[in-house]
């Protein structure tokens, strides 16, 4: 089991400098490696680790519907929140984002395009996902 978790204060080998300490990111660290999956444990039968990835590829429906129970206030805080929050991130991760946003609800993603400042997936001069 690895939590990607690194030790306190008193650790002096750099603890892997500013090395990303979560995954998926987008340089590739800390992949998962299924070849060194721990092996299935018998108990009343065989159990084994369970990869919700595998029959979950669903993970922007739940999000839309939240989206539309808000408030037009609610939402607008939101996109307001999402851009202050986003701040001096990379373009790319601004973009990919305005993306997820999208597939949830297209409002939610051009609300969050047009606090951002950033084009709107679709529209005239925008970069469609």
């Amino acid at each position: 089991f690895h939590s990607f978790h690194r030790d306190g204060s008193m650790r002096v080998d750099g603890n892997h400098g500013s090395t990303l300490a979560y995954e998926p990111n987008s340089y590739g660290e800390w992949q998962e490696q299924p070849d060194f999956a721990e092996p299935p444990l018998a108990i009343d039968g065989a159990a084994d680790r369970w990869n919700f990835r595998e029959d979950d590829d669903d993970y922007y429906s739940q999000p839309g519907k939240l989206f539309r129970l808000m408030t037009r206030k609610q939402q607008e805080a939101l996109f307001g929140n999402t851009a202050r929050a986003m701040g001096d991130a990379p373009r790319e991760i601004k973009l990919r984002h305005i993306g997820n946003c999208f597939k949830a609800d297209p409002r939610y993603g051009e609300g969050v395009a047009k606090a951002l400042g950033l084009p709107v997936p679709g529209a005239k001069g925008g970069k469609k996902k």
